[in-house]
């Protein structure tokens, strides 16, 4: 171990080394300008979020010893560490050093500053991405219950960022004078962790940094009164994801088993070995119309199982106090009930 490495490890209690790091972190973000990546190796095996504090929303990370608030430890020891998830998937702030508060199952990581995953508030992954893109009928079953045929290019639609929520979250249709035609979606979320113009396909998924467990939540009557679905799809609180955004280094996105469970009962159920359009494919079709940025947010599709693919005389629909689940392998499960 070099002395610089053993400086950095005290200082994460964490004293000079910590602060060398810190200054050379910075002035790598001054070189490269601001909200530019800074070139540090990203961080695997990780699973980031944000939580809510009493010191408002910050960087918390997943550990086997509970929920780290990383930037409750940036508070009281000023080295550099990433405050919220967006600096951590732009590469900003001391990776090295939160690298190695994590490291050991966060055995060095200070006791104040965990809490256990029961307690934590969460909060929107990310606060404001550029883009929230979509893809509908991305499963050849859900496009069939619908009386759709598979597409042949990807149905791509948007979100406005007032429809972001988060795990635990609420959504209030009881205060929507829409008619109340709600509907839940279960979807992998990705997040892009670097952007580009004309990705191809084959590098696609170097650009995510990583996945999440979402929900598409709709107003099929909203959706329905034009060829544009953005009035069903964008109310408020329509897009949650979490609780973790898992670093795509720990998962086989093609290959993953995706329910969505309302009250307790399976609605959905899937791997998104069988989508139309694979994540990769996603990426390179968008980017060939416009820049992706890292931060910019895409819901790949739902499978059959959705309210509206039931015979009129069987759709029930969503109401206040419906608890509903999305549930991806090795991602985690969403929880968003409707009030």
């Amino acid at each position: 171990m070099t002395q610089n490495r053993r400086n950095v490890m005290k200082g994460v209690g964490l004293g000079a080394g910590v602060a060398m790091l810190a200054a050379s972190a910075g002035a790598q973000a001054q070189q490269r300008g601001p909200g530019m990546p800074t070139g540090q190796r990203p961080l695997k095996g990780i699973d980031i979020t944000n939580i809510v504090t009493g010191n408002g929303l910050g960087l918390g990370v997943k550990t086997r010893r509970g929920v780290l608030d990383v930037a409750g430890v940036e508070r009281d020891r000023k080295i550099g560490l990433p405050t919220k998830a967006i600096d951590v998937i732009n590469g900003r702030g001391n990776l090295e050093a939160l690298g190695l508060l994590l490291a050991n199952g966060a055995a060095g990581a200070p006791a104040s500053h965990l809490i256990p995953e029961a307690q934590v508030r969460f909060g929107n992954i990310v606060e404001n991405p550029g883009k929230i893109l979509c893809v509908g009928l991305n499963y050849a079953a859900h496009a069939a219950e619908g009386g759709s045929k598979p597409p042949k290019e990807p149905i791509m639609f948007s979100k406005f960022n007032s429809a972001l929520n988060h795990h635990n979250g609420t959504i209030a249709v009881s205060k929507s004078t829409a008619p109340p035609k709600w509907d839940y979606e279960a979807e992998l979320v990705l997040v892009m962790g670097k952007g580009g113009r004309d990705i191809p396909e084959s590098q696609a998924l170097e650009y995510v940094y990583g996945y999440a467990s979402g929900n598409d939540f709709t107003n099929r009557d909203l959706q329905r009164r034009s060829a544009q679905w953005l009035l069903g799809k964008s109310t408020d609180g329509s897009g949650p994801f979490g609780p973790w955004l898992v670093s795509a280094d720990q998962v086989d996105v093609n290959n993953l088993d995706m329910k969505m469970l309302v009250n307790g009962e399976v609605r959905q159920s899937t791997n998104t070995r069988l989508m139309i359009f694979t994540c990769a494919q996603i990426i390179s079709y968008c980017s060939k119309a416009f820049a992706l940025e890292a931060g910019d947010v895409i819901f790949t599709g739902t499978c059959e199982g959705v309210i509206s693919g039931y015979p009129p005389e069987k759709q029930v629909w969503l109401k206040p106090g419906d608890k509903m689940v999305t549930s991806i392998e090795k991602i985690g499960d969403l929880h968003v009930t409707l009030t």
